[in-house]
């Protein structure tokens, strides 16, 4: 299945070309991030208005491809590191274009949002260092057209948005979500990590446009399997999908903004960015599709059932959010026309909405003191422009006439009617986790704001200008998109479609399109919706103790233990491994290495080694006797000099060997070397302490084995290495190029001194340093002696 037309190749060589905008483009966000503390210091109150200049200019720069994306995918290429085939390479079409929309537009109201929700916070200048950031990762997940790049970005998301949830770092909770946070994606990145170099692999290409372009039947690849499923390890983890939601709504830990952001249009949306990504390339096995439709339709459920269980705001929408990153997992699982459409429809719908409804949700705790929406009430009257808005907001929500939000759901219902399989299980499901949105909406835009009067801890009043900007703006363009689809159509969503789906689709949006089956399932889950909400004061205790039951043997619950597990083997291995004990260190190290080096020589030769003994001499034999008895003389004696002398019979004799396999320079060296250190510990002996037997008959034993164990394999490695030859050997060009080359006989000496000059260099060099070093210590201990 083939995505890409006749693109537009830019190139990298052109200063001024699209591809140094787009460069720029994506990195501006980083750029700005290291200005961001001094604009802080300059703008003051302002510093929201001048940073949101960025993302508004990006967005309108992102615009100007609309035409061009009509027309076929735009591929920018730079090779960044073309002997690793690493390329900084952008692609732009429907779906990259989307999100890099989304994420510019909606990253332009939360910066000015944020100016004022955290208006004289003693962090303000950290938290657009690290916000910028996160929004230049985002925007360099989406466009990166090469996986290593695209997997760079994927993990500087991770690393920012961990930085943004712990932002508030004096707060223990926030700290702990964090991390948790942190583990989960990142836990599924190196998944990820293995499944996009499989891809790589299977395809032959990192490049994501070529990869969409082949032929090749990826699905009957004997990688496919594993590729699906390391994907989709990262793909779940970060957007959040069952049994790994549970991060998301502790993220609410940090400020609302960041809530806001990574709920609307970045971390939580790049999981799904990459499965329609490669829709195209991996849809066409079943595996791809059951996974995605079995975990998209249980993550949207349990979303929208821990919603409605819910009573603190943020919760609300984050579990919301959880139900909408279902079922844009579903749909593309189903992987029709229809789905496809559905599926754009639904993440611009959700993206307008969720961003709205989060910053409404921050001016409410900011103007009230409380997330909880049990002590909300009436506050329609000193907060109107909030209620207003977040009435359209959550009309939206609840997928009702005439926002943008009500064409997606309508949609949506209809390809899970043609569903090409479970479509009576996914209907199901869907409808019923569409009644519970209902009584969600119902939570979020009626309880706060009528009603009788709530007892907030703060007298509450209208949000000022600048964190109302964003929702209203949203919501109106959620408003015109529902009432004028064809304004979207025209300019993005068809060229989206055909990218997630593979190939160009017709398609017409409309408000309204008759009583038909889809409407009347939507009439149905308003009804049963509406009659939740008024029920849920009475049937929420309920669910929160059915809630908090599950919490305690679900997912959450799974993780803390795992967190508790690694604690419990981290302090086993630092108490029997790291305990301080230099013995152990050497015994373990020996142990392994010998242990894989010995498992890899058995696995290569078996037990058949050949050793051929009949060219050795008896004066041979003698000095290998000479060398065991010294060494096992040393090991065993309790008189120190004794030890250095028999430790010295080692060294000469390994000096012997050498002057009878011809190598008279490094016997001479052995000779030199050997004798200089039996001296200076003859020399010492006085200083040494006396041998103790500290080690019990069982350590030394096994110490001993130990030592046995590595013994035989090095000398198996070694009478193994005699026997490879995998290039030619280089004696015969040191023999034939000393004396032409390098004036000298002596070979040894003219490899040290010439042809290894460099090497030989450096040895001296970290010689002197060791000289100086010793210098210094000696210097210093003589001052210290007279000293009064």
């Amino acid at each position: 299945m083939n995505i890409l037309h006749p693109g537009v190749g830019i190139s990298p060589r052109c200063p001024n070309g699209a591809l140094t905008h787009m460069l720029l483009a994506v990195l501006s966000g980083f750029l700005l991030a290291i200005a961001a503390p001094f604009l802080h210091r300059v703008a003051g109150k302002y510093i929201g208005w001048v940073l949101a200049l960025l993302p508004a200019s990006l967005a309108v720069y992102f615009s100007t491809f609309l035409s061009q994306v009509q027309d076929g995918p735009v591929l920018l290429e730079y090779q960044w590191l073309p002997g690793l085939d690493i390329s900084l390479n952008f692609l732009v079409d429907g779906l990259s274009l989307t999100f890099a929309l989304l994420i510019s537009g909606i990253g332009t109201f939360i910066l000015i949002y944020a100016g004022s929700y955290l208006a004289g916070h003693k962090y303000l200048a950290r938290f657009y260092v690290i916000m910028l950031s996160f929004m230049a990762s985002m925007l360099g997940l989406v466009l990166s057209d090469n996986l290593i790049t695209l997997f760079v970005f994927w993990e500087l998301t991770s690393i920012t948005s961990y930085m943004l949830i712990g932002f508030n770092h004096e707060d223990l909770d926030a700290r702990k979500c964090a991390l948790q946070g942190l583990f989960v994606t990142v836990a599924g990145g190196l998944a990820l990590m293995a499944g996009l170099i499989m891809l790589a692999v299977m395809t032959g290409s990192y490049s994501l446009s070529e990869i969409l372009a082949s032929s090749e039947p990826l699905h009957q690849h004997v990688f496919y399997t594993g590729a699906v499923l390391c994907i989709l390890a990262g793909t779940f983890t970060k957007s959040a999908q069952v049994p790994f939601h549970f991060w998301l709504p502790n993220a609410m830990a940090a400020p609302t903004p960041v809530s806001a952001f990574l709920h609307s249009a970045t971390m939580v949306k790049a999981g799904v960015y990459l499965m329609a990504r490669l829709n195209p390339s991996l849809g066409e096995g079943e595996l791809w599709s059951l996974m995605l439709m079995g975990f998209g339709a249980a993550t949207m459920f349990t979303g929208a059932w821990l919603a409605f269980g819910s009573t603190g705001i943020k919760k609300i929408l984050a579990y919301s959010t959880v139900m909408a990153l279902g079922t844009l997992t579903m749909l593309i699982g189903v992987g029709t026309e229809l789905a496809m459409t559905a599926f754009i429809c639904f993440l611009v719908a959700h993206s307008l909405y969720k961003g709205a409804l989060f910053m409404l949700a921050g001016a409410l705790d900011h103007e009230t003191g409380t997330k909880d929406i049990t002590l909300m009430g009436g506050l329609r009257k000193s907060m109107p422009a909030t209620a207003t808005i977040a009435a359209f907001a959550a009309l939206s929500l609840a997928g009702l006439p005439p926002l943008f939000g009500f064409i997606a759901k309508e949609l949506m219902l209809e390809a899970l009617i043609d569903a090409p399989v479970w479509s009576g299980v996914l209907l199901f499901v869907t409808v019923a986790s569409a009644m519970l949105i209902v009584g969600v909406a119902g939570l979020v835009a009626i309880k706060p704001f009528f009603g009788a009067k709530g007892d907030t801890p703060k007298t509450p009043h209208e949000a000022p200008f600048g964190m109302l900007i964003g929702p209203a703006v949203l919501t109106i363009i959620a408003l015109v998109f529902g009432l004028l689809p064809f304004i979207p159509e025209n300019a993005l969503l068809t060229a989206a479609v055909a990218s997630v789906y593979g190939s160009p689709v017709d398609f017409y949006l409309a408000l309204w399109h008759g009583i038909n089956a889809p409407l009347m399932l939507s009439a149905a889950s308003l009804v049963v919706g509406l009659l939740l909400f008024k029920a849920w004061p009475r049937i929420q205790p309920t669910l929160y103790a059915i809630n908090y039951a599950g919490g305690r043997v679900g997912p959450e619950a799974g993780y803390f233990k795992f967190m508790e597990w690694i604690t419990v083997v981290a302090s086993w291995q630092t108490r029997m491994l790291q305990n301080g004990v230099l013995g152990i260190y050497m015994l373990v190290m020996v142990a392994v290495t010998f242990g894989l080096a010995g498992y890899t020589m058995l696995d290569q030769y078996g037990v058949h080694f050949t050793l051929n003994l009949a060219d050795s001499h008896f004066y041979e034999w003698g000095i290998a006797l000479l060398l065991v008895a010294s060494a096992a003389f040393a090991s065993g004696t309790h008189s120190r000099l004794g030890s250095v002398a028999s430790m010295g019979v080692l060294g000469f004799g390994v000096a012997l060997t050498f002057i009878l396999f011809s190598a008279p320079d490094l016997g001479i060296t052995q000779l030199l070397v050997e004798t200089l250190t039996v001296i200076l510990l003859v020399l010492v002996l006085f200083k040494l302490p006396e041998f103790v037997n500290l080690s019990t008959p069982f350590q030394r034993y096994r110490d001993l084995a130990v030592a046995i164990f590595g013994g035989v394999v090095i000398t198996l490695m070694i009478l193994a290495v005699l026997d490879i030859q995998y290039f030619e050997s280089i004696s015969s060009y040191y023999v034939e190029n000393s004396a032409p080359l390098a004036y000298g006989r002596n070979i040894v000496n003219v490899i040290l001194v010439d042809f290894r000059a460099l090497d030989t260099l450096g040895e001296i060099f970290v010689l002197a340093l060791a000289a100086l070093g010793v210098f210094s210590m000696l210097k210093l201990k003589a001052e210290d002696q007279h000293k009064p």
